[in-house]
């Protein structure tokens, strides 16, 4: 069974051998990864889209390609997965979504997100959703807001897969209620 899961303007949609150079190109572009590290190989994303792509065969959820409905452009991921080991998400869902700049600004990133949060409650019956992300990344965070999501300080951490020092190692959790 192949997933796909429609909004009004876009799809959320397993991953493609075409999304590679889409995602490469998202993925290279500084605006995108100022607070998310260092541009990714060809490499990585590969690597990257067989992790999603596992994600979904083993737990029925992943980061999933978003496209526009109108024109099927690739405007980025967003979805939910396994919260990563050595964090405070571990053993919970986590919820994320990367965009790429063109698709900046125009709501796109809140309608996929609350259509994840919709299905994950509804149909996978979740009983929280966790979310994280750097704190100095205000657009990231003030979707998390806007979507209902709480911030829990609490919770905040150094991130594990980056190096001590690294600008970007300090994380902050949000997380929203069935």
């Amino acid at each position: 069974m192949t997933f796909r899961l429609e909004t009004q303007r876009l799809a959320l949609r397993e991953w493609r051998d075409a999304d590679a150079a889409p995602f490469h190109a998202m993925c290279n572009d500084p605006r995108v990864m100022e607070f998310l590290g260092a541009p990714l190989s060809h490499e990585d994303v590969a690597a990257a889209l067989e992790r999603m792509r596992g994600f979904q065969r083993d737990h029925g959820q992943c980061f999933w390609a978003l496209e526009r409905l109108e024109d099927d452009a690739f405007l980025g991921f967003c979805g939910i997965k396994p919260g990563p080991e050595g964090t405070p998400l571990h053993g919970h869902a986590e919820i994320g979504w990367r965009l790429a700049h063109h698709g900046w600004g125009q709501g796109y990133a809140r309608e996929a997100a609350q259509a994840c949060l919709d299905w994950g409650f509804g149909e996978f019956k979740l009983a929280e959703i966790r979310a994280m992300t750097v704190a100095g990344n205000v657009r990231s965070w003030g979707l998390m807001e806007r979507l209902g999501m709480e911030r829990m300080p609490e919770l905040d951490f150094e991130h594990p897969a980056l190096a001590p020092g690294d600008p970007l190692r300090p994380h902050i959790v949000y997380r929203k209620l069935a």
